[in-house]
């Protein structure tokens, strides 16, 4: 079996209402790219890769991914390694990261996608199988733009659907102040159950004091984890951070390839590694990621797709939690549905995922 052809289309993919039903305004647009890997025997790949919205570069990575894929013509689909290599030879210089890693991203996970259709397996199970379902979080939807009034409903609405976990942004909208974003997040941590875990996401919105200064606060109210407190690569001060609380530091949603997530180790920065799908470099590296943080005893979480990352989370023995967003389930006629706050993976061969080609075709953009 060979590789015939790949292309791309790119999707721009609407968002008018959050997770739990609350109009977003203005509508968002975020610009996916949906990859075709077409062997010769007739079997086909799907990867997905995107620009969080509508960015201007879009244009670009869908050129990148065809380019990319042109130069596999040829080569065994089976041999993703191989694959990496050829492509890493040919766009050096224009690695690790950015538009490099997203367009490998989404051919590495077509790749995986065709080896779980040859096999007959889905892929949670052709990653070592130690479990069909994982625990998700509610995400994407309590942001920091919102009114105090807005984030109770919010919260309320998503510990209604089940969730067993919330994740709210701070690092508020101007005027804020430490006072102000203690008392935000105390106000939320009251409206939710107990039961109901709570994490906090600042989005690399304070310096190493501020966040310090600020979770200290916040360190009785009991939180799952604390997230991208300061600069992603700050990674002496996401060390001082993880030092200075009791709270679980998470990070690495930002990180480009496999090596920073070393150096992040190696610094004591965090307590739990997010791995981004996209910016990792596909499967092949999100599972040496995952493989090395198992060795210093360390969980990993996912970073958006659910209907894609939650097979590489139930897979892992230290796969901790879905980071479970709406955003790219239009693409599909069906995705893994959630029972009891748990992501139920199907018995389907590799991503077990069918486009929804009318819904393509609606806002097809290239």
């Amino acid at each position: 079996m060979k590789i015939n052809k790949i292309y791309a289309e790119v999707v721009g993919v609407p968002e008018t209402h959050n997770l739990a039903g609350l109009a977003v305004e203005p509508p968002t647009v975020r610009n996916f790219i949906v990859v075709h890997v077409i062997t010769d025997d007739g079997v086909e790949g799907l990867g997905l890769t995107f620009h969080f919205y509508a960015n201007p570069l879009t244009k670009a990575l869908h050129s990148a991914i065809e380019e990319l894929g042109a130069l596999l013509a040829g080569f065994d689909p089976l041999q993703v390694e191989a694959v990496h290599a050829r492509l890493h030879a040919a766009a050096w210089g224009a690695g690790p990261g950015g538009i490099f890693a997203l367009a490998l991203s989404a051919i590495d996970i077509a790749l995986w996608d065709i080896r779980g259709k040859v096999e007959g397996q889905p892929l949670w199970k052709l990653l070592g199988g130690l479990r069909g379902r994982a625990p998700t979080y509610a995400s994407g939807t309590v942001r920091r733009e919102l009114s105090d009034a807005d984030a109770v409903r919010c919260v309320q609405a998503l510990a209604e659907q089940g969730f067993p976990a919330v994740k709210i942004q701070t690092a508020l909208a101007a005027p804020t102040s430490p006072e102000r974003e203690v008392a935000r997040v105390r106000l939320l941590r009251r409206e939710l159950d107990p039961a109901v875990a709570m994490m906090v996401d600042s989005n690399q919105g304070w310096r190493p004091e501020q966040a310090i200064d600020i979770c200290r606060r916040l360190e009785d109210v009991g939180m799952a984890w604390v997230e991208d407190a300061i600069a992603h690569d700050d990674f002496a001060g996401l060390a001082r951070l993880a030092a200075a609380l009791s709270t679980p530091v998470a990070g690495g949603e930002y990180l480009w390839g496999i090596a920073p997530f070393a150096q992040m180790i190696a610094a004591h920065s965090v307590d739990i590694l997010i791995v981004d799908l996209f910016r990792v470099g596909g499967v092949t590296q999100w599972l040496k990621v995952a493989g090395m943080a198992q060795a210093f005893n360390l969980p990993v979480a996912s970073h958006v797709v659910p209907e894609i990352a939650g097979h590489l989370v139930a897979a892992r023995p230290n796969g901790l939690t879905i980071e479970y967003v709406t955003w790219s389930l239009p693409l599909f006629e069906e995705t893994p549905r959630l029972e009891n706050g748990e992501l139920v993976l199907s018995d389907r061969p590799g991503l077990g995922l069918t486009l929804d080609r009318a819904f393509i075709d609606r806002h097809k953009l290239s």
